[in-house]
């Protein structure tokens, strides 16, 4: 048997429970992979509250769209995959019923990447959705190059810290944005060019006076709601770009006024092409290999308190690295 959490109806973080299932076999082209890690997302909280956009399929859903572990089982036709190997898991899109909050999980052999030597499955698991969306936005969405300014929304977050690293990898400028200037100094310790504190100043107005009144050649945001348009005319005039990749705002969002280039990126665009998924890997993990890219854990609880992650997730966790869920034993020391 497997233990797995699920959810009956959507509300709170208490409408999680552990179960116990059978161990499912894996079928054709797929992999059975034991959990070693598993990483807590927002896209989570919003599906288990009822908030997410994607339909939920009740009673009994799983949660959990990333994660690391071992292959545990192979199905017929699986090449390069064998019992024993190190996995990062890419993109659970069905996650309700394939989750990565377990013990196992059978996917198709497509959704996992081998985990290079010597990433350990709790950082594994607090790598692949931030990084993921933050280079598929700037990189495959954005074109951006070195020299590039990005101006980067709710940066202390994931996907923000992401954003920043990858933006020094490619050789490009970020300028970090945050609601609370308490946060500069550490901001420009995790290596933005500039921050931009909105407790104080301006968005556009302070882009500008970081730029030479040039405007960011992109903007990445993470919150969207009514201040979109006020970002946007922080952007480069008619050169800039604006990728939307969260809704933290849940406010309607006027679409921006300023003649420049919009996206709205989901970060399953890509990481469902075994293509772009290979592309990613590489860049993540030539990334790690160097130490420009250095994805921060937060919190680590077992799997059985995955209430209480969640608890915190919404309290004060979004801000201080990647909560996550440790599985199995070997996934690394379990906070208290």
């Amino acid at each position: 048997m497997a233990r797995v959490v699920v959810f009956d109806e959507t509300g709170g973080p208490e409408v999680l429970r552990l179960v116990d299932e059978p161990v499912p076999d894996p079928g054709p082209g797929e992999v059975r992979i034991r959990i070693e890690a598993a990483g807590v997302n927002r896209l989570d909280e919003l599906t288990r509250s009822g908030a997410s956009p994607l339909p939920v399929r009740l009673p009994h859903a799983r949660l959990g769209c990333e994660g690391a572990g071992v292959v545990d089982a192979v199905g017929p036709g699986v090449e390069g995959l064998a019992a024993g190997d190190p996995v990062l898991i890419a993109a659970v899109p069905d996650m309700v019923s394939h989750g990565t909050y377990a013990d196992c999980t059978v996917l198709p052999a497509s959704r996992v990447v081998r985990r290079p030597e010597g990433l350990d499955p709790v950082r594994a698991a607090a790598l692949w959705v931030a990084y993921s969306t933050a280079y598929g936005a700037l990189v495959e969405k954005a074109g951006m190059r070195p020299g590039d300014t990005v101006l980067i929304t709710a940066a202390s977050g994931g996907v923000g810290r992401a954003a920043i690293q990858i933006a020094r990898q490619i050789g490009a400028v970020p300028i970090a944005v945050t609601r609370h200037s308490a946060k500069e100094k550490e901001l420009l310790a995790a290596g933005a060019e500039a921050v931009v504190a909105t407790d104080r100043e301006d968005v556009a107005e302070a882009t500008a006076r970081h730029t030479g009144g040039a405007g960011a050649d992109i903007v990445l945001d993470s919150v969207m709601g009514p201040g979109l348009d006020g970002l946007a005319r922080a952007a480069r005039r008619f050169t800039g770009t604006l990728v939307t990749v969260g809704w933290l705002d849940p406010r309607p969002a006027p679409y921006p006024s300023n003649a420049i280039t919009t996206h709205r990126y989901m970060s399953f665009e890509h990481t469902l092409d075994p293509a772009a998924v290979r592309r990613i890997a590489a860049f993540l993990f030539a990334g790690l290999r160097t130490g420009v890219l250095d994805p921060a854990v937060g919190r680590v609880f077992a799997l059985e308190d995955a209430v209480q992650a969640h608890r915190y997730l919404a309290d004060d966790g979004r801000d201080h690295g990647k909560v996550v869920l440790a599985c199995a034993p070997s996934a690394g020391p379990v906070a208290a």
